[in-house]
């Protein structure tokens, strides 16, 4: 899966997904370099024990990181959550939320877990405000993944990539924190978060099947896409009364 086009950037590119054949896939392709998943994506895929899920997936990758989130709402059952997930594996970033439902800031876990050594990916980042927060309750020696969900930033009308700038410029971060490109849009955000200083992107399937795209002749693309509509029409059997 290898494109020229890639090699010259320095982001690390996660798989997002549930699939576990996928996983066994990508786990293969060394231009993943990590997972991560989450309880809606769980659903979707009809995922009914989440435990067994996380463990088959520990049973293929055991040397890339993977991150599995709680899904508790209070400080005290994240921590117990977090606690039990992070013993599944070295290679495990727990997910957290930056806040509870309602809002709350969740520093007090943040702290606690970073201080227990718990390598945590903390999630539905979205602010400057929050990331500064976030950092000021981490403990350096620990790595930390902090996710700026930038798709879902741009689908707010902000730039994604002067926001996500703004976000790692102003923290004086040290190198065991990560920041994270989350919810990606399409295949071009790989050089959206690259430009913007991101050290990750996680990206679900059907944009990783863009990848040999990149760099495409945009011709040939036109002519594909032409013949994609003219052999859609026809195998549909459309006809027009035109005469």
């Amino acid at each position: 899966m290898i494109n020229s086009n890639l090699e010259k950037l320095n982001i690390k590119i996660f798989a997002d997904g549930a699939d576990i054949n996928q996983i066994k896939t990508y786990y293969n392709d060394p231009l993943i370099k990590g997972f991560t998943t989450n309880p809606t994506l769980m659903r979707n895929q009809g995922i009914d024990n989440y435990e067994n899920f996380a463990k088959e997936i520990l049973s293929v990758v055991k040397d890339k990181p993977v991150s599995f989130e709680i899904f508790a709402d209070d400080s005290i059952s994240i921590i117990k959550q977090a606690r039990y997930i992070s013993s599944w594996g070295s290679n495990i970033y727990v997910k957290i939320p930056v806040t509870t439902t309602s809002g709350e800031f969740l520093g007090d876990a943040i702290k606690i877990l970073s201080n227990d050594g718990i390598k945590l990916n903390i999630t539905a980042v979205f602010t400057l405000k929050q990331v500064i927060e976030i950092i000021v309750n981490l403990n350096q020696n620990t790595p930390t993944v902090i996710s700026i969900f930038s798709g879902r930033i741009a689908d707010a009308g902000i730039d994604p990539v002067k926001h996500f700038s703004e976000c790692i410029e102003n923290t004086n971060a040290n190198s065991n924190i990560e920041f994270l490109w989350a919810s990606p849009r399409e295949i071009y955000n790989l050089f959206h978060a690259e430009d913007a200083g991101a050290d990750i992107i996680t990206i679900s399937q059907d944009l990783i099947n863009k990848i040999p795209n990149i760099g495409k002749d945009l011709s040939l693309y036109s002519k594909e896409t032409v013949k994609m509509f003219y052999n859609d029409a026809k195998a549909a059997g459309y006809q027009l009364n035109s005469n």
